[in-house]
């Protein structure tokens, strides 16, 4: 041990304080892992802080015969955790992309990184005694207060530094580095007159074996990251970019005769086909402007398709577009391929673009709207949830002009009925009277939304006069849009609520072999 013990106490409090900090970044990092490829973010937040919560238990009890070599067991249990947790992320995402598998592997991973940092504490706390002799609760006091504030300063680094800065992969393995660094190296530095130099050697060859592996990942990251990509989807991927709210890909084949087929995903599920999309945009946009359609209001559909058909009205003044995520709509604006599927939509004089949260914004917007199309994302994640409930459509009723019609997708009355009909008793039960209707988009399937105004008559499917030339709707496919069969009508389900979020439950249920 140094021979200035309150120095020593300092390195080893500091040393407490950073490994807490790449514990929880460790955490964070499999339950954002989890919430980019399953979307369920709930279940995956449960289950891997209920696994590690357990698992740093019985890492506890299984370092109580390690004490009496605390040194080097606590170096040991930190070069482990920093190959373990800092390989995590990478090593689900290949196994996500060539088996198919997550959440069983990531429940072995987070019992394993939970298992190492449970083991932490027996041995610092023995480490921190022999330093300086200490009355039981004080210790236990000074290690928590040291170990609980890395724990705050790791969580908010997590987010805010390592995602933008590094990316997901890349800022694991950084947290990797310096959790074997503040492990090995500083311990055995300050009980370095109590170490063999056999062990310290051995030691110190193994955390140069491990910060050669993470560097090495590092390295190869971006590569690893792109083939694991590819592998997910079908087609050649010709863009894709992390943002702090999703995965954004676009995919480009030749396969449909001569023409080619642009597909966009959000954390890999298909928003659209450039092969079909016009069925859904039709029918989603032009039975909303059957009526007055001077003022427009999006939100969501932020790829500039929607909007690509609200334009063609030529009466139509004002629109404007809420789209949360900014590097979707700079993406519609500026990417070739997008930009000519979407006639350059986004950069029409009549459009306004708010990068923000729909439901956030909702609460404080004064302007009023002749028509709103609600395009958002399926509800299957916590984060749309809400923008399908009972409270988010009574804030819509604030923005509507006398006479204002909205038109919601709610997804497909065939792949997921109690989702679609939650979305319309959602609908109703905040005072709208509904007019159900559904298309066929091949590359969806059997798709429906929700035709809705204030009152007590629903609407009336239909086009308006001035329509534009359509490819796909008329007024006989609208008509035919109306009847369900007989195992797809009306379903007695609950309302969807922010303290019941019916329609995620019904959601995830419904589309879980999807």
């Amino acid at each position: 041990m140094t021979g200035r013990p309150r120095l020593a106490r300092f390195l080893l409090l500091l040393t407490v304080f950073l490994c807490a900090a790449c514990g929880l970044a460790y955490e964070l990092a499999l339950v954002a892992l989890g919430s980019y490829l399953i979307g369920d973010t709930v279940f995956q937040t449960s289950v891997v802080l209920s696994v590690m919560v357990f698992a740093m238990g019985v890492g506890s009890l299984a370092a109580k015969p390690l004490q009496r070599r605390a040194v080097g067991a606590f170096a040991v249990i930190e070069g482990l955790l920093a190959l373990i947790g800092g390989f995590s992320v990478l090593l689900l995402y290949v196994v996500f992309a060539w088996v198919g598998v997550y959440t069983p592997a990531m429940t072995v991973v987070a019992f394993v990184v939970g298992l190492l940092i449970g083991a932490e504490i027996p041995l610092l706390m023995t480490m921190l005694q022999r330093i300086r002799r200490q009355e039981v609760g004080g210790a236990v006091a000074d290690m928590f207060a040291v170990d609980y504030l890395g724990a705050l300063v790791g969580g908010l680094c997590f987010p805010l530094v390592l995602l933008p800065t590094f990316g997901q992969l890349k800022g694991v393995l950084v947290v990797g580095v310096v959790n074997a660094v503040a492990g090995v190296a500083a311990v055995l530095w300050i009980f370095r007159r109590q170490t063999r130099r056999f062990v310290q050697a051995g030691l110190l060859a193994g955390m140069a074996a491990v910060l050669t592996l993470l560097s090495g990942a590092y390295v190869l990251a971006d590569d690893i990251e792109v083939t694991a990509r590819q592998r997910l989807y079908r087609d050649p991927i010709v863009h894709a970019e992390r943002t702090p709210y999703q995965e954004i890909v676009l995919t480009r084949s030749l396969g449909f005769g001569s023409g080619s087929d642009l597909r966009l995903f959000l954390n890999g599920d298909l928003q659209f086909s450039s092969v079909d999309e016009y069925r859904y945009h039709e029918a989603l946009v032009h039975p909303a402007l059957a009526g007055p359609r001077g003022r427009v209001l999006i939100l969501g559909g932020g790829d500039g398709l929607a909007l690509r058909e609200v334009l063609r009205y030529p009466d139509v003044t004002q629109v404007t577009l809420v789209e949360l995520d900014q590097a979707m709509t700079e993406l519609a604006a500026d990417y070739g391929p997008l930009t000519e599927l979407n006639d350059d939509s986004l950069r029409d004089p009549r459009v306004t673009v708010r990068n923000v949260d729909a439901f956030t914004w909702l609460r404080d917007a004064r302007d009023l709207y002749d028509a709103v199309l609600v395009d958002f994302p399926d509800p299957d994640s916590t984060a749309t949830a809400k923008l399908y409930s009972v409270e988010f459509y009574t804030m819509l009723e604030n923005v509507l002009a006398p006479g204002a019609r909205v038109v919601v997708q709610a997804g497909s009355p065939y792949f997921a009925p109690r989702t679609y009909w939650s979305i319309d008793a959602s609908m109703r039960e905040a005072g709208f009277a509904t007019t159900p209707y559904q298309v066929d988009v091949p590359s969806f399937g059997d798709w429906g939304f929700l035709l809705a105004d204030l009152g007590e008559q629903a609407p009336a499917l239909r086009l308006a006069p001035d329509a534009p030339p359509l490819r796909f709707l008329d007024d006989a496919v609208l008509q035919a849009a109306t009847v369900f069969p007989v195992d797809r009508r009306g379903l007695d389900v609950r309302p969807s609520t922010l303290m019941d979020p019916a329609v995620l439950e019904y959601s995830q249920r419904e589309w879980q072999y999807d």
